[in-house]
């Protein structure tokens, strides 16, 4: 399983994203920069997290207008995968290859710790190594990962299965006190129509190895892999 990680200037994750791909597939990840037009063959498409372009106008607003990004909506419109992870979730929110948005944090402080999430759909590529309500600790790193969507994005959504994670307590309660960032009805991650874009806050790159506080990301890795390979 090949992949491909755009590299924009602010990124700060492609790397440790590239550690926990070529862990899962033992293959190494291409890094592609954004100002490239045209994507090398790959089964998957990594947004990776950081502040692409310093996050001036908008998160993700600048960034969603480099000129590899129209490569990539075009690929991800013909069906391959694409991953975009807190800084990455915007920009697939930017590109409208998700909707709704993300906002500033509701308490208007950035937030960098764990958090526990709740695995809503295990039916796609991405999350086949979950079980539907496994509860999952990973690191969060940001400012704005408040997502938003009007209430019939927000059904649409509901009843499509197209949430993925929620932010939730470590007992898997959907409650105030395990929302990091106030995201209307805890969502942490969604998917598009076919469930091949994935956007989520949470960095599941930074939870594969127990050293680093939680292996909770590592079945997210395993499952791609198999799905695509």
């Amino acid at each position: 399983m090949k992949a491909a990680i755009v590299l924009f200037p602010g990124s700060n994750r492609e790397n440790d994203m590239a550690a926990a791909l070529e862990a899962a597939s033992g293959v190494k990840p291409d890094i592609v920069w954004h100002g490239e037009s045209d994507l090398p063959k790959a089964d998957l498409i990594v947004l990776p997290g950081g502040f692409a372009y310093g996050d001036y106008l908008r998160c993700g607003a600048m960034a969603a207008h480099s000129p590899i990004m129209r490569a990539v909506v075009a690929r991800a419109q013909r069906g391959t995968p694409v991953l975009g992870v807190c800084n990455g979730f915007q920009v697939l929110t930017e590109t409208r290859l998700l909707p709704g948005a993300l906002m500033r944090n509701a308490h208007l402080k950035f937030v960098c710790r764990d958090v526990h999430l709740r695995v809503e759909n295990s039916q796609t590529l991405f999350t086949s190594r979950y079980e539907s309500g496994q509860v999952i600790k990973v690191p969060v790193a940001h400012g704005d990962g408040n997502y938003f969507a009007d209430d019939e994005t927000l059904n649409r959504l509901e009843g499509e299965g197209r949430i993925a994670f929620r932010y939730c307590t470590p007992e898997g309660e959907i409650a105030d006190s395990g929302n990091p960032n106030g995201s209307i009805r805890a969502i942490a991650g969604i998917y598009n129509e076919t469930k091949t874009v994935l956007g989520l806050m949470p960095h599941p790159e930074n939870a594969v190895e127990s050293a680093l506080g939680s292996v909770g990301g590592a079945p997210l890795f395993d499952g791609i892999v198999a799905a695509l390979a």
